[in-house]
């Protein structure tokens, strides 16, 4: 997104006082032209496709020919195609064909986005302004000197607080009783948590995470842990002196994770009290105070990720990384070459930073690298060309990128080698449509649910119209479609993991029957879905009411838990549900 003169680059600042974080764990409160339960987060592809983030693009198949007219800086000139990234604020344009009839452009009535285009590009510059003059005011200098305050916790503070769920030992796992009267073929409900009280504007509920022992969940000032079999009470819970604002949704190799809780309640609060957690344990292991950086450079929001032993926090501006055993400082990634601010990172198999570069000025872009988690050393650059901005990262081993083209109303979904070169791009007309978090004012590579990557394919769930959606296969190695099938229902499928050669997905429950998950075989000739688990129809309810959900399968158990607490008085609502047989 271009920058107004004198501005910090895109995605170094948070929401402002007393509003909720936006974008990097949990969706605010639906606003009025939210889709319905049951259809939460869909990117409708108010975006156009083009070819084209990088100044030298392979043959593609728009008719480009072998030679030097296929090696012509941005192929801005294609002809668009509707695309996932329209539901994001600030992101509200419908499909711009370039001329009538242009591929891609949709039939009357049959896609994009039905709501009223909506002002908010203006309104989020003006909160840049207003957000900058406020970090401006309150951060200061920089002192590149300034360490990390990392101790050990006192574990007296801990979890000796009483549980709100009121889900202690004993109650049973089921006191509701929806196991009643369960249909044949229909899975267990294993156990299921209310929520915790939550003030009326609502709260986050970031993260969740399974191990082989334990299910744990954050939600607002508490982390929560229960047994992955019976849900009764592992540990905890363990209250924080603020809201959580920032949890990795990276899990370390022996169950370790990191937690960012908010320095108080005032419009001068930061997301920088950092607390590692054993997941199994519930121990507290270092605690630290992430310290502001140079100006513009605030704490304001935070990103954290987790890759091999090393913590990521990513500043509006920068990132620190830690050890994530001791809380040792290891590196810091800082402003570097022409004016190029690191403002957003992506973890899991590889550590990813992405930096905004000459914002405000005619050659601003973006920059991809890929760093050493150890030393912080850039392994490789890889530069987008002028207007296309990263915003997600739909996997990063393989590292596949989803971007955007305000100007130019354009999305791209392009793969990397392992060294950093572009290898292809998705090169067809479709309506993609993954759970992706909202990120207004700061950018969150890793805010995406419902989609999937193993070291050949791209699956992808498409956009919903009339009847069941489809995942599609992508070859990572020239784009183009392997194969798709439909969703056995008439309810979304979801993609989520691949284990032992298949895609494991989520088929999302309808009114009248619960959801499901199914395995789908990713070689050979034949991709219809197998049912592994079919959830109750008592729960359904339940399912569709996730307005912001995570979800996940492990060990054959499917867990889904809200991202996004409501604040509202519902005997009904959940915080976390498990499945099994």
């Amino acid at each position: 997104m271009t920058q107004p003169p004198n501005q910090p680059p895109q995605g170094g600042f948070g929401p402002p006082p007393d509003q909720p974080p936006q974008g990097a764990f949990g969706a605010p409160p639906p606003p009025p032209y939210a889709p319905q339960p049951g259809q939460p987060g869909q990117q409708p592809g108010q975006y156009g496709h083009q070819p084209g983030p990088y100044g030298q693009q392979p043959p593609g198949p728009y008719g480009q020919q072998p030679g030097p007219y296929a090696q012509q800086p941005g192929p801005y000139g294609q002809p668009q195609q509707p695309g996932p990234y329209g539901a994001q604020p600030g992101y509200a344009y419908p499909p711009q064909p370039q001329y009538p009839g242009a591929p891609g452009t949709p039939p009357p009535g049959s896609g994009g986005s039905k709501r009223k285009p909506v002002l908010i590009v203006a309104a989020v510059v003006a909160a840049l302004a207003v957000i900058g003059g406020t970090v401006f005011a309150l951060s200061g200098g920089g002192d590149d000197d300034k360490k990390p305050v990392a101790g050990q916790s006192d574990d007296a503070k801990d979890s000796a607080s009483p549980d709100p769920t009121g889900s202690g030992s004993g109650g049973g796992s089921d006191p509701d009783g929806y196991n009643d009267g369960r249909q044949s073929g229909e899975a267990k409900v294993l156990w299921y948590k209310p929520p915790p009280d939550a003030p009326g504007s609502g709260a986050d509920a970031p993260g969740m995470w399974i191990t082989d022992r334990t299910a744990v969940k954050a939600a607002y000032k508490q982390v929560f842990a229960y047994g992955v079999g019976d849900g009764e009470t592992a540990w905890g819970p363990i209250a924080f002196p603020q809201k959580i604002c920032a949890v990795t949704p990276q899990k370390s190799a022996d169950d370790k994770v990191v937690v960012a809780y908010e320095s108080g309640t005032s419009s001068r609060a930061r997301c920088n009290m950092l607390q590692q957690l054993d997941l199994n344990t519930g121990a507290k292991g270092w605690s630290g105070t992430l310290p502001e950086g140079a100006l513009f450079d605030s704490t304001v929001t935070l990103s954290l990720s987790i890759t091999g032993k090393t913590v990521m926090a990513g500043r509006a501006q920068s990132g620190v990384a830690y050890d994530v055993d001791s809380g040792k400082k290891l590196f810091e990634k800082t402003k570097y070459g022409d004016a190029c601010f690191p403002t957003a990172f992506a973890g899991g198999g590889r550590l990813i930073s992405v930096a905004t570069c000459k914002a405000g000025e005619a050659s601003a872009h973006d920059e991809i690298q890929e760093l050493d988690p150890t030393t912080g050393k850039t392994k490789w650059t890889q530069k987008f060309d002028k207007g296309w901005s990263v915003a997600r990262t739909y996997s990063v081993d393989p590292l596949v990128v989803y971007s955007t083209n305000e100007d130019k109303k354009a999305w791209n979904i392009s793969t990397f080698t392992g060294t950093g070169k572009f290898r292809s791009q998705v090169s067809f007309d479709e309506d993609f449509a993954p759970l992706c978090g909202w990120a207004i004012l700061s950018r969150d590579l890793q805010g995406c649910e419902g989609v999937a990557a193993d070291s050949t394919t791209l699956y992808l769930p498409t956009k919903a119209t009339t009847g069941p959606n489809e995942i599609v296969a992508v070859n990572l190695a020239d784009g183009k479609e392997k194969w798709r099938v439909k969703s056995p229902a008439d309810e979304s499928m979801l993609p989520m993991r691949v284990e032992g050669g298949k895609l494991v997905a989520y088929v999302e429950p309808s009114y009248d029957a619960g959801g499901q998950v199914v395995s789908i075989a990713t070689g050979g000739s034949t991709h219809k879905p197998v049912t592994l688990l079919r959830n109750p129809q008592s729960t359904a309810s339940l399912e569709s009411g996730f307005y912001s959900k995570a979800f996940d399968w492990v060990d054959g158990r499917f867990f889904i838990s809200s991202t996004r607490l409501s604040g509202s008085d519902d005997s009904k609502a959940k915080l976390i549900l498990a499945y099994g047989k």
